[in-house]
C-alpha cells in the first residue's frame, strides 16, 4: 500500500501515527494492497481556500477527502479493485480547536479526521441519519482497533 503524507501545514506531526493508522484502516476495509493515498496537511488559508472552491462553503474546515478512482471497501468473497484512493487533506489548526473543545489532544483529533476522511474516499458518508450512525460507528472501531493495537487506551 503507498501512502504518502506530506506536511505543508508548519506544524509538527506525527506523520508515522498517521501512515500506520490508514494502514490500519485500509487493511481492515479490505482495500487493494496496491492502492495509492495521499494525506496533505494545510494551514487554514490553503483550506479555507478548499473548502470555498470545492464545498462552496467559507472558512477553513479540518478535513476534505477528494477521491480519485471511487475504490469501495472489498469483501471477503470478491478482490478489491486496484487503483487510487485519492487524498485526505487536514488542517492541523482547526483540529487543535477541535481537540481542544473536547478534551483530548490535537494528535489525537488527527487521528480522527483521518480515519473520517478515509471513511469519506471509500464511499461512506453522513448527510443522512442512519448514514451518519454507520459511518460513525465504524469509525470509532477502527480507531479504537488502532489505539488498543498499539497499546493506547
Amino acid at each position: 500500500m503507498s501512502i504518502e503524507v506530506n506536511n505543508e501545514s508548519g506544524i509538527p506531526v506525527d506523520e508515522t501515527e498517521i501512515v500506520a493508522l490508514a494502514r490500519h484502516v485500509l487493511e481492515q476495509l479490505r482495500v487493494h494492497p496496491r492502492a495509492e493515498l495521499c494525506v496533505l496537511l494545510v494551514d487554514e488559508q490553503a483550506m479555507e481556500k478548499l473548502h470555498l472552491q470545492w464545498m462552496d462553503e467559507p472558512g477553513p474546515t479540518d478535513v476534505l477527502s477528494f477521491p480519485m478512482d471511487e475504490l469501495r471497501p472489498g469483501t471477503e468473497d470478491d478482490d478489491p479493485p486496484e487503483g487510487l484512493l485519492g487524498d485526505v487533506v487536514l488542517c492541523p489548526q482547526v483540529a487543535d480547536r477541535q481537540a481542544q473543545d473536547a478534551g483530548h489532544t490535537r494528535d489525537e483529533e488527527l487521528l480522527l479526521l483521518t480515519v473520517h476522511g478515509l471513511l469519506h474516499l471509500l464511499g461512506y458518508d453522513h448527510a443522512e441519519p442512519q448514514q451518519e450512525q454507520q459511518m460513525f460507528e465504524l469509525q470509532r472501531n477502527l480507531l479504537l482497533t488502532f489505539l488498543s493495537a498499539r497499546g493506547r487506551p
